[in-house]
């Protein structure tokens, strides 16, 4: 039997898996790293490490960012320089010990040793300054848009440099949502035009520095930028939505680049979710995909579920398939 690392592998490269690669069983995640995001709890409202005010109101899934016009940072893009200002991410060397004695726990040879990085480039624009108001800007404003951009890659590579130096990660799990259900949040000229050459340069960063594996989150159509990702660096795409048509894009860019959900969580990880309806989901997923650049997984952003008990029901569901079909 292949290890999960092995396991993986296969299905990347196109060769022999023995099972599907399940959800994010490949992925150790080191989340006792000293640079943590600031994050309100349910009902709380607390301003982060930026200077952006998130809040989570009682009955939602998560916090979002606080953007009336007392609480919104980048009051005029600009001037953004007068508004945003990088954390630090400098901290004392005996902070870093439960991360490291994690990540020297992991069996390397079973697991990745990730680091979780969150937000993204494009989130964090909108974070600091509300979403239409960044779009418009990215029209009315490029120079500015440029300038923050180029800022924020600066910041994730000083970033970066602390994780690699401590943790020596094998895995770099990022976040950054490019997409609703449908479309994109940019055009793909505009997203090019902004964002290709930055996340070249910060995933180039880590590969240079012995990252073997680039999982990208983005729970969001964005079959348009799949090239774009290829050229960046990224390995996985996770968090692919069905409307994305995985199947098609396995068959277009299959050895390029590996698909990571096509198990939505809207329609899985909900109050009234039962066995059933997972058990049909998974599948699906697993029939129509196949078992090559491709892993059934959760649209969800890490390995968890919003509601109990979907994310173990749906791995028992996926290791129910493989039994059958391989």
């Amino acid at each position: 039997m292949l290890t999960k690392r092995q396991n993986l592998m296969e299905t990347m490269k196109g060769g022999k898996p023995d099972r599907f690669v399940n959800q994010y069983e490949f992925m150790q995640m080191i989340m006792s790293v000293p640079i943590t995001r600031v994050r309100p709890a349910i009902g709380e409202e607390k301003v982060n490490e930026w200077g952006v005010t998130f809040r989570w109101p009682e009955g939602q899934l998560g916090g979002f960012p606080v953007h009336d016009e007392e609480h919104i940072l980048i009051k005029d893009i600009e001037n953004w320089k007068d508004y945003v200002k990088a954390p630090s991410v400098k901290r004392p060397e005996e902070d870093w010990v439960p991360a490291i004695e994690a990540a020297n726990a992991v069996d390397r040879n079973d697991q990745f040793v990730t680091c979780f990085v969150a937000p993204g480039l494009f989130e964090q624009t909108h974070h600091f300054m509300r979403m239409e108001n960044a779009l418009t800007a990215f029209y009315e404003y490029p120079d500015e848009m440029h300038e923050l951009i180029d800022y924020l890659v600066e910041y994730e590579l000083t970033y970066a440099k602390e994780l690699i130096d401590h943790i020596h990660p094998d895995c770099i799990f990022h976040h950054d949502d490019w997409g609703g259900q449908i479309s994109t949040f940019l055009s793909p000229k505009m997203f090019e035009e902004f964002f290709l050459e930055p996340y070249k340069k910060i995933y180039g960063y880590y590969k240079a520095n012995g990252v073997e594996l680039i999982v990208h989150h983005s729970d969001s159509y964005a079959a348009t930028l799949v090239p774009y990702m290829i050229e960046m660096g990224i390995d996985i795409w996770q968090g692919v939505m069905t409307s994305n048509h995985t199947p098609e894009l396995i068959k277009k860019y299959g050895g390029k680049i590996t698909f990571m959900g096509d198990l939505d969580s809207g329609v899985i990880d909900f109050p009234a979710w039962n066995s059933e309806i997972i058990a049909k989901e998974v599948e699906r997923a697993c029939k129509t995909c196949g078992k090559l650049y491709f892993i059934p997984c959760l649209t969800q952003g890490l390995g968890i579920s919003s509601f109990p008990g979907v994310y173990e029901e749906t791995s028992a569901a996926i290791d129910r398939m493989s039994k059958e079909l391989f």
